[in-house]
């Protein structure tokens, strides 16, 4: 298998611990996130991936994957020890529901395009953009925290070994982190990613900050 990716991206990070909890591996193609010229913008890498987005994974089949969550899905079925998702459906179900609550309510306001977009057709500064960045995952996360609290259970997100969920909510709070949140106002994120932490999948796969 092949992965694009970037290492400061959190949607790569998800990928790459959930790498590492199966004991799989994939070439990494490095593929640049920032600025107006990023590798990412380019036809060459639209080409690949028409979103312009990392990860992507191409599997061993030849096929192109996109989109975090349905990679580590795959992930999940090619080799199913350990699972990545709870035994019952209802907690299935609240691991994916956390899972797109971090990707798809959180994360989707931040990436570097959005930050650009802002820059050019707003002419948000950097104070401005961050200001941006910090209601959102001030917000989301709040939100991720009572859904947790509402069901917790175990030592992690839902249960008592690593999901889905953790998987997203591990880069999330790291990202917040660099963004000045104190997590302990999030008391079981906070438990929840120390636990974490002491995990090698989850901590040597942790997004690299921004240079």
């Amino acid at each position: 298998m092949k992965l694009y990716q970037n290492e400061i991206s959190s949607a790569t990070s998800r990928v790459r611990i959930a790498l590492a909890l199966k004991g799989l591996t994939a070439e990494a193609l490095p593929v640049t996130i920032l600025g107006e010229d990023a590798e990412s913008r380019q036809a060459r890498y639209r080409s690949v991936n028409p979103q312009g987005l990392v990860p992507a994974l191409l599997t061993d089949s030849g096929v192109l994957l996109t989109q975090s969550l349905a990679i580590v899905e795959y992930l999940d079925e090619i080799q199913p020890e350990p699972p990545l998702l709870p035994d019952t459906a209802e907690d299935r179900a609240l691991a994916r529901s956390i899972a797109l609550a971090i990707t798809a309510e959180i994360h989707a306001l931040l990436p570097p395009r959005i930050g650009l977009h802002l820059k050019t057709a707003f002419q948000a500064d950097a104070d401005a953009i961050i200001a941006w960045d910090r209601h959102w995952v001030g917000e989301g996360m709040a939100a991720v925290e009572t859904m947790i609290a509402g069901r917790r259970q175990g030592a992690f997100a839902v249960g008592d070994r690593p999901s889905i969920a953790d998987i997203f909510l591990f880069p999330q709070a790291i990202g917040a982190m660099r963004l000045g949140f104190d997590l302990t106002q999030w008391p079981n994120i906070a438990d929840i990613v120390a636990r974490l932490e002491a995990i090698p999948a989850f901590h040597e796969n942790a997004p690299a900050p921004r240079k």
